[in-house]
């Protein structure tokens, strides 16, 4: 999959500097991208945010919202018809409603990709939010 060339932004641009913060930069990219991603980004943000909120923004590998708590839990790229969630640990993580539906060969990740129509169950993913966010903190001790 190709990266849609308005990923190219500001909001990379101004990573370099080191004057924004990561949650700045995320806010940028949000913005930046002004349509159905940007919702879509901006409604995953916020559920993750009340899933775990002692979560960490950090904007890694030239302008991709990572989202940790002791370790990655999520990453969220956004492509020209999707946005895609990555879980750094999501092969070890219990999906009994299904929204994993991409990356599901490997034996680490798992991803959800959001197209722009799908309906996102907010209780399923801010439950997968949380285990990913467990499993981190118990591999941390």
């Amino acid at each position: 999959m190709k990266k849609s060339t308005t990923t190219k932004s500001t909001a990379t641009k101004s990573a370099t500097s080191k004057s924004e913060s990561p949650s700045q930069l995320i806010d940028a990219r949000i913005k930046e991208l002004g349509d159905w991603r940007g919702k879509t980004l901006a409604h995953v943000r916020a559920f993750i945010k009340q899933a775990v909120p002692e979560v960490v923004e950090e904007w890694k590998w030239r302008g991709v919202p990572v989202w940790e708590d002791a370790g990655i839990i999520c990453t969220g790229e956004t492509y020209k018809s999707v946005v895609k969630l990555t879980f750094a640990k999501g092969a070890s993580l219990q999906d009994p409603s299904g929204l994993f539906n991409s990356s599901l060969e490997g034996n680490v990740r798992r991803a959800i990709d959001i197209h722009e129509d799908d309906e996102i169950d907010k209780a399923a993913f801010k439950a997968l939010i949380r285990a990913a966010a467990a499993l981190n903190r118990s591999k941390a001790r």
